[in-house]
């Protein structure tokens, strides 16, 4: 196992290597729940369901926690324009993004743990942190002392004399009159009165800080050190730096090996947000296109790197597609082709004896090289076209005129589909009901019904009966003309949308 990921904390792609032999611990910040998830959303669990994905492939074991915030003034605001109470809409689009990770094919957490269902962990931290000199209570909330910690901004390499404003992310009047320092971020606030969210706590009733919540999670589940943290870029600084600051002053301990984070999806440059109102839900894209399509398509970009997005407006300015996306669909479409004729390869093609396509047995080593890389997602993607291209030239061999294959290239390109399916998470439905929902997509965009393509095939297949080719050669070049290309085989005749 010789994986390599970029540590944010040095700033170098460095070996990662687990503090427990053979065992991975993971921890990686989930969403705070307070509306639909937009792609920016999916590009980051996707990040990290490949990296997990990975590390089982290489026969490690993985225990994955990712955290629901379902505490926040987001939360709280939202559910009050919509007179409902906090746990409720937070329970709702808890919900609504896991569905949405699902429908992307993402492998769901070994814990997936609510802040909520964790207040008395939290308490216990911060009590341990009073404890140490490193936390301390003023006026019904508990900040904690960024001068206890003298490494505090090594993660984003700041210096606290620059730091004016305060370590919560959040400048309120407020909370600046009872801090030590400007840098001094909250561990407990105290409630507001009838403020719907709130529990007991030594300090009076109140609610955790955002950044508390993660160190006390992840202590819970992954103990005092762990190996990955993960995150998007915007959490450096605050939260991670908070998170590190806090968890290494109440144990002593590193909290993780290694910091990594991914880049952000972006609208014209700037972050996809929904602060920014610059944002697309995944729900949204799943309406347009093939769901994996997203999948595919985040996989194209280094998870470090920007990933631009661009969309289509009809003249009343509604979206109508995502070009990128659309073409990744095809590259979807492509893979559930290449799935479906090994599938219907027939056996009295393949032989018993022969070797092994060098080609197709190169698949597995080439994907473990590109993702060892620092999860080198696009290099992976490049390997996966050459697999389907070896795959393909397999089934033409199979189908020429008397040709065969061995029963080796056959197995090695299955082989290589499957591994495609359990590392990069692409491939792994039933060919004919992927290809079907995509083709009924387009054609429903086109203004096309399965019946009328239909009718085309059985005019044609008449003429062609009547040795009429003319008529025959036009109806297809008119299908075409119309987006529909005709495929014919040995069972009849098919069709999809270009």
């Amino acid at each position: 196992m010789s994986i390599r990921l970029h540590n944010t904390l040095s700033g170098q792609v460095e070996p990662l290597t687990p503090q427990e032999p053979g065992h991975f611990k993971i921890y990686v910040c989930g969403p705070t729940v307070y509306d639909h998830s937009h792609m920016g959303h999916m590009r980051s669990a996707l990040t990290y369901d490949v990296l997990v994905r990975h590390l089982r492939a290489q026969g490690q074991r993985v225990t994955f926690v990712r955290n629901i915030t379902d505490v926040d003034d987001k939360i709280l605001n939202r559910a009050k324009e919509r007179g409902e109470t906090p746990a409720q809409l937070a329970r709702r689009f808890e919900d609504a993004y896991r569905q949405d990770t699902e429908t992307l094919g993402m492998l769901q957490p070994d814990n997936e743990p609510r802040v909520s269902d964790h207040i008395p962990d939290i308490v216990a931290l911060i009590e341990q942190l009073i404890a140490r000199g490193a936390a301390y209570a003023s006026g019904g909330d508990v900040y904690f002392s960024v001068a206890a910690f003298p490494e505090y901004g090594k993660l984003s390499h700041r210096k606290v004399d620059d730091l004016q404003l305060g370590g919560s992310g959040r400048l309120d009047e407020h909370e600046q009159t009872r801090k030590r320092h400007p840098a001094d971020f909250a561990l407990w606030k105290g409630a507001a009165e009838g403020e719907p969210a709130s529990w007991p706590s030594p300090w009076g009733h109140g609610r955790p800080g955002w950044h508390i919540e993660c160190s006390a999670m992840s202590m819970r589940y992954l103990g005092a050190s762990f190996d990955v943290h993960g995150g998007g870029l915007d959490l450096v600084f605050p939260h991670h730096e908070n998170e590190i600051a806090q968890s290494e002053a109440a144990t002593g301990q590193k909290l993780c090996s290694s910091w990594v984070h991914h880049g952000f999806i972006e609208v014209n440059k700037e972050k996809m947000s929904k602060s920014l109102g610059n944002f697309f839900s995944a729900r949204e894209c799943f309406k347009h296109l093939e769901p994996e399509a997203l999948r595919y398509f985040v996989l194209t970009v280094h998870y470090r790197a920007p990933l631009a997005l661009e969309w289509s407006v009809d003249d009343k300015g509604e979206v109508t597609g995502f070009p990128q996306i659309e073409e990744a669909e095809r590259r979807v479409e492509y893979i559930y082709r290449t799935k479906q004729r090994l599938a219907e390869l027939p056996e009295a093609r393949i032989v018993p004896n022969g070797p092994a396509s060098a080609a197709l047995l190169a698949f597995a080593g080439e994907l473990t090289k590109a993702l060892d890389d620092d999860l080198n997602m696009p290099v992976a993607l490049a390997a996966a076209a050459e697999l389907l291209k070896s795959c393909n030239e397999l089934v033409e061999r199979a189908l020429a005129k008397k040709g065969q294959v061995p029963r080796a290239s056959v197995d090695a390109a299955r082989e290589g589909l499957a591994l495609l399916g359990r590392v990069l998470g692409l491939g792994n439905d039933e060919p004919t009901a992927v290809l079907e929902r995509i083709r009924a997509r387009r054609a429903s965009r086109l203004g096309i019904t399965e019946a009328f393509v239909q009718e085309q095939i059985d005019g044609r297949k008449r003429a062609r009966e009547a040795k009429d080719f003319a008529r025959a050669d036009a109806i297809r070049a008119e299908l075409l003309q119309r987006g529909v290309e005709l495929m014919d085989g040995p069972d009849g005749t098919t069709w999809r949308i270009g």
